[in-house]
């Protein structure tokens, strides 16, 4: 495995893509983690982590730019909440080839309002009951799912199936299974707030330089946030840490 460090991004083919979008190519290293991100400092349209052993969908600075992510053949079987704080101009997602389970994993995905093109071939979810009716109800901005176009007769198929007594009743468990998995996460308890962390990462997308990029990735990894004034100057720049004397 490979660890996503500044030094891996900038030296990563980067090129214009057939659809004239900027990409920036991590296919194929064995990542297992994603981080670091911030060393992009959000110049790409789009990145692709196929070919990788990512298990969760997390841990993005914000990048206002992406639009397309490739992650195909990893090992992704959580999405993490709150992607639409970091993400939020996403519109193409790729995930053929990874190990969702149920319905209810997908819901981190919900609140992507530009979204509008997902795919989940090859993963155990897309085999579920009514996986197609489900998507199509629940993200009612998308036009593509699994390469196949969204047409209107599938929609009001979908939302007139959940609107049914069998259809609350599936809805009713998929909610179930968000609830248990929810209180299990929050049981695992991160050493930051919500808040803390979102200022770690807006450090991160207004480095500059990798060494920047670097330390407050390692607070962000850690849970530990030091006063706000050693995260950011005036100038968006982030102030040296003292080091102890031995």
């Amino acid at each position: 495995m490979v660890k996503l460090t500044p030094e891996l991004i900038e030296q990563s083919m980067q090129y214009i893509n057939p659809v004239r979008d900027r990409e920036l190519d991590l296919r194929g290293y064995k990542i297992p983690t994603i981080e670091n991100l911030g060393a992009t400092l959000d110049q790409f349209d789009t990145i692709d982590f196929s070919d990788n052993d990512i298990r969760k969908l997390d841990g993005f600075p914000l990048l206002k730019r992406i639009k397309t992510l490739f992650f195909n053949n990893n090992r992704i079987v959580r999405i993490g909440e709150g992607l639409e704080q970091y993400i939020p101009n996403l519109q193409c997602l790729m995930l053929t080839g990874n190990m969702i389970q149920e319905l209810g994993d997908l819901e981190p995905l919900i609140p992507l309002k530009n979204l509008t093109n997902l795919c989940l071939l090859q993963n155990p979810v897309s085999a579920k009951p009514q996986y197609r009716q489900y998507i199509v109800y629940r993200f009612p901005q998308l036009r593509l799912l699994d390469f196949r176009k969204i047409k209107q007769i599938e929609r009001e198929a979908a939302t007139e199936y959940f609107r049914s007594k069998r259809g609350k009743e599936m809805a009713r468990e998929i909610a179930k299974k968000v609830k248990a998995q929810t209180a299990g996460a929050a049981a695992d308890k991160p050493l930051t707030t919500p808040e803390e962390r979102n200022k770690i990462r807006e450090a991160i997308s207004n480095a500059s330089s990798l060494e920047e990029v670097q330390r407050l990735s390692k607070l962000l990894q850690s849970g530990h946030i030091p006063g706000d004034e050693r995260l950011q100057n005036g100038s968006g720049a982030v102030e040296p840490m003292e080091e102890d004397d031995d």
